[in-house]
């Protein structure tokens, strides 16, 4: 469930116009719902009712501070996987210990800079990191809280390029050296392993991957727990999907999936940690574009919107579908037409969607693609010298720029000609 909903035959976010707001930005524009984002972070938190824990957003998904000063306000910590958003999340004011840092590249600045602001835990991908690590906690003077994450070989059932769990994959150590690498961890005077980490994969739609990862997850903590270590905290990762289509099928439910966490692992008596980006903020945000032309071809039509691949990548990069919903309601009588949606860059893969049924549109037409919060503004460029993409929240009958559209010049003005030149 979202809050944008048609009312009087406009549709909103929450209590405010989507056309009001192009009115006033211009297009294209992310708009964001804030009750969207309360209601999905309560519900993912109630799912794992009677169970010590930690719901960490994943801010890969959706960076921008009015978002992440909103999930914090509500309890939410932090899962960050580089400095930049580290700094982020510090600057909204998450409390430190609240943030866990994730990521396969983490550098030495990187650690340094957390470990001299503070943290929850390092998810430590490597022993290559593990090493690293420690040698700058110890030139700190400090001792950094680890978990490793385990890589269970467990195949999420994803599209291969957000899948993170099996062996090909360049996620985590092999589980079957989790005794070696904890030990190593362990003669290390600048770590402390703190709990076990494992993360399969992105927009999971079936339940059973995650089964059989957590039950490899349970084994690996009770051997490691028999060999001496202190295992106390369990750091799921995320995964969940989400809904793209109005009539996909049902997906795992978050009630299935909290009981299912308690059977496999809550013998265990371990925090719980879970990392939901695209489960909190994918529905709680739309893309809304203008029609600039209507493009008869040899076969088809072209709906030519002034959104492109560099605003909104995941159709591109991954084959994505986004429902695509004018902005003002069709009337009962108004004809319908069958679009390629693209938009204006001077590429093929510059294309939303194929064979796409609509109210037939026109030129200025407003159109919104649902389930954009995720991963769409924080993927944008500014490639062909395009703006980036502004962004807005909602709040009731309230509207706020929260990343405003650059100038031309402000983009311009950032390259340096060379004094040679």
């Amino acid at each position: 469930m979202d809050h944008f909903q048609y009312k009087n035959g406009i549709l909103h976010g929450e209590g405010v116009s989507l056309a009001e707001i192009a009115a006033q930005v211009g297009t294209p524009f992310y708009a964001y719902s804030s009750a969207t984002l309360t209601r999905h972070f309560h519900a993912v938190d109630a799912a794992l009712q009677g169970m010590d824990h930690l719901v960490c957003f994943a801010m890969k998904a959706a960076s921008n501070q009015a978002i992440i000063k909103t999930l914090a306000g509500l309890g939410a910590g932090m899962d960050v996987v580089s400095g930049g958003e580290y700094r982020r999340a510090i600057a909204a004011g998450v409390a430190p210990e609240r943030i866990v840092f994730s990521g396969v590249g983490k550098t030495r600045d990187e650690m340094a800079f957390a470990l001299r602001g503070g943290l929850r835990q390092f998810n430590v991908e490597s022993e290559a990191e593990l090493e690293a690590l420690n040698e700058v906690a110890v030139s700190l003077g400090t001792v950094a809280p680890i978990t490793m994450r385990v890589n269970p070989d467990v195949d999420a059932k994803t599209h291969a390029k957000i899948a993170t769990g099996k062996a090909e994959n360049k996620f985590g150590i092999p589980i079957s050296r989790a005794s070696e690498v904890y030990a190593r961890a362990a003669s290390l005077p600048g770590l402390e392993a703190v709990g076990v980490d494992v993360h399969i994969g992105s927009q999971l739609t079936e339940m059973a991957p995650f089964e059989l990862a957590y039950r490899k997850l349970a084994s690996v903590t009770q051997q490691l727990r028999a060999e001496g270590h202190d295992i106390r905290r369990l750091d799921l990762g995320g995964g969940l999907g989400i809904a793209y289509q109005a009539d996909s099928g049902p997906l795992p439910s978050l009630q299935d999936y909290g009981a299912m966490v308690q059977r496999e692992l809550g013998h265990l008596d371990c925090e719980i940690e879970v990392e939901p980006g695209r489960l909190i903020a994918g529905n709680a945000g739309v893309l809304v574009s203008s029609v600039i032309y209507v493009k008869s071809g040899e076969d088809r039509e072209f709906l030519i919107l002034d959104a492109a691949m560099n605003d909104l990548i995941r159709p591109a990069m991954y084959e994505a579908h986004h429902d695509v919903v004018p902005v003002q309601a069709a009337s009962a009588d108004q004809p319908t037409a069958t679009y390629d949606i693209v938009g204006p860059v001077c590429e093929s893969g510059d294309t939303f969607a194929k064979g796409r049924a609509l109210p037939r549109q026109s030129a200025g037409d407003l159109v919104a693609f649902r389930s954009a919060g995720a991963y769409g503004a924080v993927m944008a460029s500014e490639y062909n010298t395009r703006q980036l993409v502004p962004e807005i929240m909602v709040h009731g009958d309230q509207f706020a720029v929260i990343r405003a559209r650059p100038t031309f010049d402000e983009m311009i003005n950032r390259d340096m000609i060379p004094s040679w030149l």
